[in-house]
């Protein structure tokens, strides 16, 4: 695997408040990163900056190959204002604007692609719906097309699985093991680590101040994770506990 991207001395904060300082990292393709933290930690701040949109205090991020043309980018479920009149189609045709004319329609290659990317993400058959019809689950497997036809080769995922059932979250996980073997980079802000653990080989945890990069099994650790104020003693030993029972990453 070559690097993808090597992150140089990172600061992160704003006006008079820093996030964290001094990261050093090397994101190589193939790569799945969990970016884990609590709220207010700097996980929005830190995909501000590898997607261009924040300048860091210190450090930057250097690209072997140059800066990607393209990343895909999937916000917060939240954060998407689903009463746009558009249908399922419209909106993962939009993951390329070549080809695709809201005015004049889709070239009929395009088409063919849009229902590739549907179909895979398991809504082929709701081509047709309006997006306010759609629930949470059915809407982030239409937002999933859309990065498919995207076609980018790193991606980054704000809390994909919030809202979702749990047959939503496998298919999802499955598109993103499918991402990692054709060597596109993925980076995923979790809530949850249980649901996740075993599709991501790195984590990057962020808490009072400090920055963690490294393996998932060295930074998800219960020392780290209570230290860094993600989790308390008893919902770290509970989780650790449980993914062993499981037979996870722990085990």
């Amino acid at each position: 695997m070559s690097v993808f991207a090597h992150i140089h001395a990172l600061s992160l904060g704003y006006s008079h408040t820093p996030l964290f300082s001094g990261l050093t990292l090397d994101i190589h393709t193939g790569m799945i990163l969990a970016v884990v933290g609590a709220n207010g930690t700097g996980k929005s701040t830190f995909v501000k900056t590898m997607l261009g949109l924040h300048k860091p205090r210190l450090g930057g991020i250097h690209w072997p190959n140059g800066r990607p043309p393209e990343i895909g980018y999937l916000a917060q479920l939240s954060e998407f204002d689903r009463r746009f009149p558009i249908r399922v189609r419209d909106l993962a045709a939009m993951g390329t604007w070549k080809g695709f004319n809201p005015f004049s329609g889709m070239k009929a290659t395009t088409r063919g692609k849009v229902d590739h990317a549907l179909d895979q993400a398991g809504v082929l058959d709701l081509a047709e719906r309006p997006l306010h019809t759609l629930s949470g689950g059915q809407l982030q497997r239409a937002l999933f097309a859309r990065i498919i036809m995207q076609d980018a080769p790193m991606i980054i995922l704000d809390e994909p699985f919030a809202a979702v059932d749990q047959n939503t979250e496998q298919h999802l996980l499955r598109i993103i093991d499918g991402w990692k073997k054709e060597n596109r980079v993925v980076l995923l802000v979790v809530h949850d680590l249980s649901a996740v653990l075993d599709h991501c080989s790195h984590a990057l945890l962020l808490g009072n101040g400090a920055a963690n990069f490294g393996p998932v099994l060295d930074v998800l650790s219960h020392d780290r994770l209570v230290a860094q104020g993600y989790m308390s003693e008893s919902q770290a030993s509970w989780m650790i506990r449980r993914c062993r029972e499981e037979g996870g990453q722990y085990g």
